[in-house]
């Protein structure tokens, strides 16, 4: 495995280019390979970005942000970024590790006490790292509909109350199963830990000092809503533009709004193992919370395709974790 190459992806629309491939095209080859991509899949729009040796190289926006108005997307063109946000709380959560005021193997009762899984040991044994790693023992996105679509009135006082009934499906921490709800109660902790909602930690402690002036952790944040693209359904090739979906107990999960210039700055502050600006003079996060972001907590499925060689996959904190073609790739789809 070639150890000094290192790529990192984020998807914000809905497909994906390989990144290794991204990384050996000219930007003639990339328009027209995102092009080409967005007519086969019926995509509205999209909007892509490519960082080398610490800089921003590509940028561009493709389609429109609604049919409805055919505006067309560019590289500050706001999409709801839904999973992706996952990485910025985990990020959040290493921040007050760093501080001191958590410990990734702290139990989740000794900050949440009215936290209640579905049997007394999980629930004494459940620690932080639990929260993020999708490895509960409860099924695929169980109790997603608590708050997801519109409509929902459930609290976090519903959520916290309502796990306790949720059957598991697996034994605690040995399999794979994505959900959504742990990383609602991962917003909580951080509110309640830091005095701030999630939304407002993530806006001071990580939009602010990276430069993302114009990404927003919530709908309701967004100060600018004619840069936002809409979300749309394609029924064969009849595209219908929907009502934007506000995250009604915390975005923790799922709620940010960010765009690919911003999300460029994400990209970087990672790949330089946590620091920032003109001459890497600031630091967001440690070497160290990095590698433990970037290790793998929940093994999974290697991909069996031989076009990609890969011999691993899992989940880190907020992160997918894999190798393609003797390359380490650190990614997540939204």
């Amino acid at each position: 495995m070639k150890k000094s190459s290192f790529y990192l992806k984020i998807v914000v629309a809905v497909f994906f280019v390989p990144q290794l491939l991204l990384a050996q095209m000219s930007s003639k080859q990339i328009d027209s390979l995102i092009s080409l991509t967005m007519d086969k899949f019926q995509v509205a729009g999209s909007a892509v970005a490519v960082v080398k040796d610490g800089k921003i190289i590509y940028e561009k926006g493709f389609g429109v942000k609604s049919k409805a108005t055919n505006e067309p997307v560019d590289e500050y063109t706001n999409f709801a970024i839904a999973s992706n946000s996952k990485a910025f709380t985990t990020t959040a959560l290493a921040l007050l590790v760093e501080e001191g005021k958590l410990d990734w193997n702290d139990r989740v009762i000794d900050h949440i006490p009215e936290f209640k899984m579905y049997n007394s040991y999980v629930t004494e044994n459940f620690i932080i790292a639990d929260l993020l790693t999708h490895r509960s023992g409860m099924g695929l996105g169980v109790g997603d509909l608590m708050f997801f679509p519109d409509g929902s009135d459930f609290t976090m006082k519903d959520l916290l109350n309502n796990f306790q009934y949720f059957k598991s499906v697996s034994p605690f921490r040995t399999q794979f199963d994505y959900d959504n709800l742990l990383y609602l109660v991962a917003g909580e902790l951080i509110a309640r830990t830091s005095g701030m909602s999630w939304e407002d930690f993530i806006q001071k402690r990580i939009f602010e000092p990276l430069g993302m002036d114009h990404s927003y952790p919530a709908l309701d944040y967004v100060k600018n809503k004619d840069n936002l693209a809409s979300p749309h359904n394609n029924d064969k090739g009849d595209f219908k533009v929907l009502p934007d979906y506000k995250e009604m107990i915390n975005g923790a999960a799922g709620g940010i709004y960010a765009n690919v210039h911003d999300l460029s700055q994400w990209m970087l502050v990672h790949l330089n193992h946590g620091t920032y600006g003109k001459d890497l003079e600031n630091t967001l996060f440690s070497p160290s919370s990095q590698e433990t972001m970037w290790t793998i907590h929940t093994v999974m499925r290697a991909n069996k395709n031989p076009r990609y060689q890969s011999h691993f996959s899992g989940y880190g904190l907020g992160w997918g974790l894999q190798d393609e073609l003797g390359n380490m790739v650190v990614s997540h789809t939204g």
